[in-house]
């Protein structure tokens, strides 16, 4: 097992070059709404609009493109749940390279449907990554492939550092950097690029708080194993259950300065504000940055760069993701009742509630759950709310109405 690998800036140099013509440049602009619900200067670095809908083409086109032509000529093999699979799939069409991609049986169709359309050869094998992973290993060994590791490459770490080069140019005067961190290439190459030409900028990495194992050996405590065989978050592109020893030892205990970790709920309201207030969508990981800056996760400088990774959110769980995000942000809220079954019970309430300017979504009566006695009835609203004030707002106008919550 490797024990070092070495990266420098003159790498990231020519990995930016190289990718010149085939990634684009995205955008990094400053946002007013962020920033005056910070209380800091807040600029989004929007990734989620690069070619394939993340940042991982950068690292994959810069390893197929300097493969020798031998191992051009054997092709590559990758594993992957979703965005590492597109870029290699397209790195790999315009390199002129025959790629296959092992993806686990429960990857979101919609990923693999846009892998199989940037020209790989899908395998479907496994519940989770893990599974996919051995897979895909299994056949660099049997057919001679040359496996694309989605971090554990230089020339996949050097392409990601370009991100560092850029962002750089845009905001010269940077002092804090904020990235999601999964596997680890992302953060090491961005920050070794930020750090060799900027060294007084903070570089904040991001984890969930279901796979926290780099936040706990960067606080210089054991990871805890993760026993579960399948994590079920929406940062499921962060999801790395063990951390790698490598990445930490060559990266990111070097030039990482904090590593914070978010919730679902945390994640679910910060997509839906940059839905909302920065008109752009991501998916989970690539919400988790921010998350963290609005749930004041991190201490923040006077300029921060929040990195959105990717945009790849599977559309059959963003109205869960939304619901959940507009619960933690007081924007919804589901009320429990408990009144007396008597006319004219549910008109006092549902005054109240109009009196209060919130709106109903939803009314569920229940007289036969268990605890209520025979007089007693529980009423269930879905709600319409501005904020969580608001929300108490309510509470009190139904507790004055002669309703009492269940705790």
């Amino acid at each position: 097992m490797k024990t070092s690998m070495k990266v420098e800036l003159g790498d990231i140099q020519r990995a930016r070059e190289l990718l010149k013509d085939l990634v684009k440049c995205t955008e990094t602009s400053h946002s007013l709404s962020a920033s005056q619900l910070i209380g800091s200067e807040i600029f989004f670095k929007f990734e989620n609009t690069q070619r394939t809908g993340s940042f991982k083409i950068r690292g994959a086109f810069n390893k197929i493109k300097n493969l020798t032509d031998e191992e051009k000529k054997r092709g590559v093999v990758a594993s992957s749940a979703g965005n590492h699979a597109q870029g290699v799939a397209l790195s790999a069409s315009l390199a002129g390279v025959k790629s296959t991609i092992v993806m686990p049986e429960t990857a979101p169709l919609n990923k693999v449907a846009a892998t199989r359309a940037y020209g790989a050869e899908i395998i479907l094998h496994g519940e989770i990554y893990d599974d996919a992973y051995a897979f895909a290993r299994n056949l660099e060994k049997e057919k001679g492939l040359v496996f694309v590791h989605p971090f554990e490459d230089p020339r996949v770490i050097a392409g990601q550092g370009s991100i560092g080069l850029e962002i750089l140019d845009q905001l010269p005067e940077i002092d804090t950097l904020i990235v999601p961190v999964g596997g680890g290439g992302l953060i090491s190459g961005i920050s070794l690029a930020v750090k060799a030409l900027r060294p007084q900028c903070r570089i904040i990495g991001v984890q969930s708080d279901q796979t926290p194992g780099m936040a706990q050996m960067f606080a210089k405590q054991s990871p805890q194993a993760v026993t579960k065989k399948r994590i079920s978050t929406i940062a499921d592109g962060i999801a790395v259950k063990n951390p790698s020893p490598l990445m930490y030892e060559n990266f990111i205990s070097k030039y990482v300065d904090e590593i914070v970790t978010v919730s679902d709920d945390e994640i679910a309201e910060g997509i839906v504000y940059l839905m909302e207030r920065i008109k752009t969508v991501t998916e989970g990981s690539g919400a988790a940055a921010w998350a963290a800056v609005m749930n004041k996760k991190i201490k923040l400088g006077a300029k921060t760069c929040v990195f959105l990774s990717g945009g790849n959110i599977d559309l059959n769980i963003i109205s869960k993701v939304i619901e959940r995000g507009q619960i933690k942000r007081g924007r919804l809220v589901q009320l429990s009742v408990i009144t007396e079954d008597l006319p004219g019970s549910l008109n006092r309430l549902t005054q109240a509630i109009a009196a209060e300017k919130a709106n109903v979504l939803e009314v569920h009566h229940d007289r036969v759950t268990r605890g209520l006695s025979l007089r007693e009835t529980r009423i269930d609203f879905v709600l319409e709310t501005t904020s969580p004030d608001h929300v108490e707002k309510i509470k009190q106008a139904l507790a004055g109405a002669g309703g009492r919550f269940l705790i």
